[in-house]
């Protein structure tokens, strides 16, 4: 079974509030998650994390946040392949948490979300 659940595009918006309808629109999600990490707002809209630029200075090298059931194997396959973990894995938000640099220099946000 495959441990990827969803890939979310990270987007930088300079108003959370007022970018969350256009995002609405277009995934035709409903209702958005909106929650906090540090300084960080953010909101989850279908397939986009919406960030709100300020307060979000460190947080906009990741190329891509992936839902995944499990992070362990993450973590060892980012290893394996000569990648290094730069955060975590530890508790966030939403669930386990990890950053990591692959190899090619790409930064991604893993968290866990085994009930997707």
């Amino acid at each position: 079974m495959p441990n990827i659940a969803k890939v979310l595009a990270r987007v930088v918006v300079d108003d959370l509030d007022k970018a969350i309808p256009l995002y609405q629109a277009l995934s035709g999600a409903e209702q958005a998650q909106k929650f906090g990490h540090g300084p960080v707002k953010l909101a989850s809209v279908g397939p986009f994390l919406l960030l709100e630029a300020e307060g979000a200075e460190g947080y906009t090298n990741r190329t891509a946040t992936i839902l995944v059931f499990d992070v362990a194997p993450v973590v060892r396959e980012i290893e394996l392949a000569g990648g290094e973990i730069i955060e975590g894995p530890s508790a966030g938000p939403n669930g386990e948490r990890l950053v990591a640099r692959h190899p090619d220099g790409s930064v991604f946000e893993y968290i866990a979300v085994p009930n997707v």
